[in-house]
């Protein structure tokens, strides 16, 4: 394409994509985009104006949050008045657009940092909108903010070894989310469905090791396909996770786990409250309104929202602990810890986390907690090793795939052997994608976890 139309030709093909999975609520979309860029103007045009900009800024972050509200959330205020008051309103919609949380926040970032002056106002209603409907991003992973790509969309420099490395991004993506995330996620589709009151203790861990493996091979897969894509066309996205399993604390994990949607409340709601610039107790406070925000925005059930706090109070643990050993001159206590019994320790509470996350309600949340640790009860049966015997060998693959160790041998690799390396890499790509193709034409299983989101 000439350089003149390509944000045009990106303008309409992701509009074209959205539009296949959401046929009217592409429209959603469009009003968010138009919302933003006219709030924009708005903001620039009124630039000694400082009411006349702020009002704008209102606008723009309630109509986005009202949007988002009403779909992702107005079923279940409604519910639980109903079970309050004993009413019967109806449910508004029923309906979610894919990818909401998603593209609300992106495009509202643009008008934030605008009235804060960190970027420059766009005028082309185009690029904007190319901006906000840049497919390989649009319904998931990784939340890119205008300033990330502002400088791209006016110019990209392409040449074939940026393409040649999107390329195989790409297909260590749709490897992660096809290969793995698919096959073993039909294990814990098997346990869920059991009765949680017979399930074996063994049976138990296993099903929620296979999500908590599925979620992260399933998100970060996409990542991967997203920065791969985002590549081939020019951009370069925030990178959105960093081996998060290999943690040795719940902070570290968030610090590794989606960091766009971290960095995003980092930036919009931790650091205008104040950080920790305000003393300890409003740290607290700060922290403790960016985890139940952050669960709200996962979804709306209690189940979110006691996900969202649980993180909010560990992370506050975790500093209250950090401070109290500062006071005492005893930090050092925290590196005598081995780092395999921190590692545990972070594990287990995540594993914890992605019960909360995956349950349909509490009670069988804390059900299946209850039952993982019955240790007097049946510890196994014949569906425990049949599970075993079946994933037994993805999970080894699932399980060294989770740490930076293929990544390191594979540099180390390239940097003694580089042509060879080239070689591996065409085969590898021509492997994964035959393989992977093969998988989605044949299998009915293929969730997209983080389109619910």
């Amino acid at each position: 394409m000439p350089k003149q139309l390509r944000n045009l030709f990106i303008l309409i093909t992701g509009l074209f994509f959205y539009a296949w999975g959401e046929p009217i609520y592409v429209f959603i979309m469009i009003a968010s985009t138009l919302i933003d860029y006219f709030a924009g103007l708005v903001i620039y045009k009124f630039g000694g104006n400082k009411t006349t900009r702020k009002l704008a800024l209102i606008v723009s972050v309630v109509m986005n949050l009202s949007l988002l509200g009403f779909f992702k959330y107005s079923n279940f205020i409604v519910e639980n008045i109903n079970n309050i008051f004993h009413t019967s309103f109806g449910a508004p919609t029923t309906l979610l657009p894919i990818g909401i949380s998603f593209f609300t926040f992106q495009s509202m970032s643009y008008t934030i940092d605008l009235y804060r002056g960190n970027i420059e106002v766009q005028k082309n209603p185009i690029t904007f909108a190319a901006f906000v409907t840049l497919f390989p991003q649009i319904v998931a992973g990784p939340i890119v903010r205008y300033e990330d790509v502002a400088a791209e969309l006016k110019e990209r420099h392409l040449d074939l070894d940026t393409i040649w490395h999107g390329i195989l991004r790409f297909c260590a993506g749709i490897g992660k989310k096809v290969l793995i995330a698919n096959n073993i996620g039909t294990l814990w589709d098997s346990v869920k469905v059991m009765d949680i009151n017979t399930v074996p203790v063994a049976t138990a861990w296993l099903g929620i090791a296979a999500y908590t493996l599925q979620i992260y091979f399933d998100f970060s897969g996409y990542s991967d396909m997203a920065i791969g894509l985002g590549e081939m066309l020019g951009f370069h996205f925030p990178e959105n996770f960093n081996y998060p399993y290999m943690s040795k604390s719940i902070s570290e994990f968030w610090r590794r786990w989606h960091m766009t949607l971290s960095e995003w409340f980092k930036s919009y709601v931790y650091f205008p409250l104040g950080g920790s610039r305000k003393g300890f107790g409003r740290t607290i406070f700060n922290t403790a309104v960016v985890w139940l925000l952050t669960g709200i925005w996962h979804g709306a059930s209690w189940n979110f929202i006691t996900w969202g706090v649980m993180y909010g109070i560990l992370i506050i643990i975790e500093k209250l602990v950090i401070t109290l050993l500062k006071k005492k001159n005893k930090e050092y206590i925290l590196d005598k810890i081995p780092g395999f019994i921190k590692h545990i320790y972070a594990m287990l509470l995540v594993m914890l986390g992605w019960v909360l996350f995956d349950t349909k309600d509490l009670p069988t949340a804390f059900s299946y907690m209850k039952r993982m640790f019955s240790f007097g009860s049946t510890f196994a049966d014949e569906h425990t090793v049949y599970f075993l015997m079946n994933f037994g060998l993805l999970f080894v693959i699932a399980i060294i795939g989770c740490t930076s160790l293929v990544k390191n041998l594979a540099q180390k690799f390239t940097a003694k052997v580089p042509s060879c390396s080239h070689v591996l890499s065409v085969v590898y790509m021509i492997v994964i994608m035959l393989i992977a193709t093969s998988y989605l034409v044949d299998a009915s299983y293929n969730p997209f976890l983080y389109f619910n989101f």
